[in-house]
């Protein structure tokens, strides 16, 4: 069994700030990113809110299913990276990704996000889930960084 590995990057006028903000605060995910709902399932211990070790959940449609994904925060750097692992809701073995927000020379962001697993429950699957979590992944970097152009424009 072979680790999958997704990297994707999209760009952005707006800055790594305007990024993040919208990153770290699950309930604009549905705005932009493609999902019918969020949830704080588990705020962070001791710090409460969407800090490490707070448990989000996304729910979103796929091929007339509906599909709860539980991500675990692990890693927070204000302004330049969120890192999560999946809880529950794919039948995928060690999901873990970040998205990077990197400031570029123009003052907008190159958005990196990378995944990777270590296979599917399914034996012989791991491919096509990899190929369908780089197409949504794709989708959700690009729409972040225009929803974080958006908002910047509207707050200017």
């Amino acid at each position: 069994m072979s680790t999958q590995q997704i990297r994707v990057e999209a760009h952005t006028a707006a800055s790594p700030a305007e990024v993040y903000a919208l990153l770290s605060d699950g309930s604009t995910w549905p705005r932009w990113g493609g999902f019918e709902a969020f949830e704080l399932e588990q705020p962070a211990p001791g710090v409460g809110g969407e800090g490490v070790g707070a448990v989000r959940a996304f729910t979103s449609r796929s091929w007339g299913r509906r599909i709860v994904s539980r991500e675990r925060i692990t890693e927070l750097v204000p302004d330049r990276r969120l890192g999560y692992a999946l809880v529950s809701g794919l039948p995928l073995r060690n999901y873990r990704a970040s998205v990077d927000l990197e400031p570029v020379a123009d003052g907008g962001t190159r958005i990196v996000w990378s995944s990777q697993f270590d296979g599917a429950e399914s034996p012989g699957s791991a491919w096509f889930y990899r190929r369908v979590l780089q197409r949504f992944i794709e989708r959700t970097a690009q729409a972040l960084g225009r929803a974080a152009l958006e908002q910047a424009g509207s707050s200017r």
